[in-house]
């Protein structure tokens, strides 16, 4: 089996090779598609998504979208931890670590309300391991919300037949991509 640092590698070189603007986009679209149509997700009244990196499922209109429908969280990096605000609109968005927009809006520490979490990776395997990019914060926070539904979201490039796990590391329910 591959350590993470190694996976980690390898998937950077995937992504070079499939970084054509065209197929993100569809491919986020029929990502989301699925994501929406789902039960889990369409039961939920609070949602923990992500406001997506280049790189990642594009979630930005996503999160507009069901924003007018449903209560949309997203992280915020603060030192080596993720909290959880309320996204409001892109207007209250500013660039936090990494690049990544986040939202300015209130504090959200009410974890029992969030019934549906959105989790990005570097790689995911069937079993619904996840790979992420290291630094460990959806390992810190996804234990805090233990009866959320956890679905993962990515590129079919990005399914691999083992994802290394350890004992902390937090298994999604579900993996959704596309064909």
């Amino acid at each position: 089996m591959e350590k993470k640092k190694e996976l980690r590698k390898r998937m950077a070189l995937l992504k070079t090779l499939h970084k054509s603007t065209i197929t993100h986009q569809s491919q986020s679209a029929e990502i989301l598609a699925a994501l929406e149509a789902h039960p889990a997700f369409r039961a939920a009244s609070t949602i923990l998504l992500y406001h997506s990196l280049p790189d990642e499922v594009d979630t930005h209109s996503f999160i507009r979208k069901w924003s007018a429908k449903k209560q949309i969280l997203l992280p915020v990096v603060t030192g080596d931890d993720l909290e959880l605000r309320v996204y409001t609109g892109p207007g209250d968005l500013a660039t936090g670590a990494y690049g990544i927009e986040e939202p300015t809006g209130a504090l959200f520490t009410d974890y029992d309300a969030i019934d549906f979490i959105v989790v990005p990776g570097v790689a995911f395997d069937r079993n619904g391991n996840r790979l992420g990019r290291g630094k460990g914060y959806y390992d810190r926070l996804l234990p805090r919300i233990p009866s959320a539904y956890k679905a993962g979201i990515c590129f079919p490039f990005q399914i691999v037949e083992e994802v290394p796990a350890e004992t902390f590391d937090i298994r999604m329910d579900e993996v959704i991509t596309c064909e």
